[in-house]
């Protein structure tokens, strides 16, 4: 059955919910963060056939901040890259949903975890792809404070200096990290300007409007050869009141209850 961009969305914060109450584990506020971001890419943006994870010409999505990764496992296994089942295994002993993203999982590019990671990563396969003269395009998600990091930094030199102009970067803009504020820990603003001044073509967007998104997924370069960054400004939390804007649930993991007030807002 096909689903729409906010169905999809939907489900994977439902499934992300579910997952981190059954595991104990934490970090989902970061997963109902992107959630939407992942409902337009899976749904609206990305080349990718399910049942060949592995396809040559798919597009490669990278999921920096590996430690969200309920919200990309519950999307993969939604758009049918594994079993719906497999989902009530994360964090299991022996499992291959490990928590923090794993490239065990058919449809994940990359295993992620140690932050700053992704982004030069994806940089190397854009690179690759523009060499080769491939027309599969490179897609990374980051998180705010993951820009704490250095090696995004030089990451964020070397695509404008490659004119990697297939390569597309989402910063998950929650304003809340590990230990309090982005504000507070380490200030990034005004982050367009460094983006502006490094290169990139900026847009900053409503990361829950999907319409929005699609907007910014689609438009053009006015300057050939430049990446893409979307800041995408979201709600760390998104879709349950009581985890909104808190930082209480980068760690904690709802309980029953929790878990029962939570899928009935959703």
């Amino acid at each position: 059955m096909k689903i729409n961009s906010h169905e999809l969305a939907r489900a994977i914060r439902s499934e992300s919910l579910k997952m981190v109450s059954r595991a104990k584990a934490s970090h989902i506020g970061g997963a109902l963060s992107m959630s939407d971001l992942l409902g337009v890419l899976y749904v609206e943006t990305l080349a990718i056939r399910p049942e060949d994870p592995k396809w040559d010409g798919r597009d490669r999505l990278i999921l920096s901040k590996g430690h969200s990764c309920v919200a990309l496992y519950s999307a993969l296994a939604l758009k049918g890259f594994f079993s719906m089942d497999e989902l009530t295994t994360y964090a299991a002993d022996g499992s291959r949903l490990m928590s923090h993203i794993s490239h065990k999982v058919p449809g994940v590019e990359f295993s992620t975890g140690s932050l700053g990671h992704g982004l030069p990563f994806a940089c190397g396969k854009s690179l690759a792809a523009k060499r080769q003269g491939k027309q599969w395009k490179t897609f990374v998600i980051v998180s705010d404070g993951e820009l704490n990091e250095g090696s995004n930094w030089e990451a964020i030199l070397f695509a404008p200096h490659h004119r990697l102009d297939q390569l597309t970067l989402f910063v998950d803009y929650n304003k809340i990290q590990s230990m309090g504020t982005v504000a507070e820990v380490l200030d990034l603003s005004p982050l367009a300007d460094k983006f502006n001044a490094f290169g990139w073509n900026v847009i900053e967007i409503d990361g829950h409007n999907h319409d929005e998104i699609k907007r910014a997924l689609s438009e053009k370069s006015t300057i050939p050869g430049k990446p893409k960054c979307i800041i995408a400004n979201t709600i760390k939390g998104k879709g349950v009141d009581y985890m909104e804007n808190s930082l209480k649930w980068h760690y904690s993991s709802p309980n029953e209850k929790e878990l029962e007030i939570a899928l009935n807002q959703l």
